[in-house]
């Protein structure tokens, strides 16, 4: 999966999502919200954030990208974050990020059109 990992996600979530296949770059430091998601549709790239800015369907269409994840897990640690995404990926196929929006929290994740 190609993936845009957000500046303010774990930068060790990159090496896992690495580690596993992805093909991951992270957000550029001091990029705004507009930028960032203008840099996912262009290189079809999957946005994993923790900014819930990127909930605002209207703002920021996932229609128009590969998917938004919003990962919405507090206290935000390396080993909840990722197991987090391991259940959210053992669900989820490719296919069915794109055009979505995805909140994942500990207790599971809600799949938005």
């Amino acid at each position: 999966m190609r993936v845009l990992l957000d500046e303010d996600v774990h930068i060790k979530v990159r090496d896992w999502l690495l580690a596993r296949g992805h093909e991951v770059i992270r957000v550029p430091s001091g990029l705004k919200n507009g930028e960032v998601i203008a840099l996912a549709r262009r290189e079809s790239r999957m946005l994993i954030t923790r900014d819930r800015d990127f909930a605002n369907r209207l703002l920021y269409p996932p229609a128009q990208t590969p998917g938004i994840v919003i990962l919405q897990i507090h206290p935000p640690r390396l080993e909840a974050l990722v197991a987090a995404l391991q259940s959210l990926f053992g669900a989820l196929t490719e296919a069915q990020f794109a055009g979505k929006l995805v909140i994942v929290e500990q207790q599971g994740y809600h799949l938005l059109s």
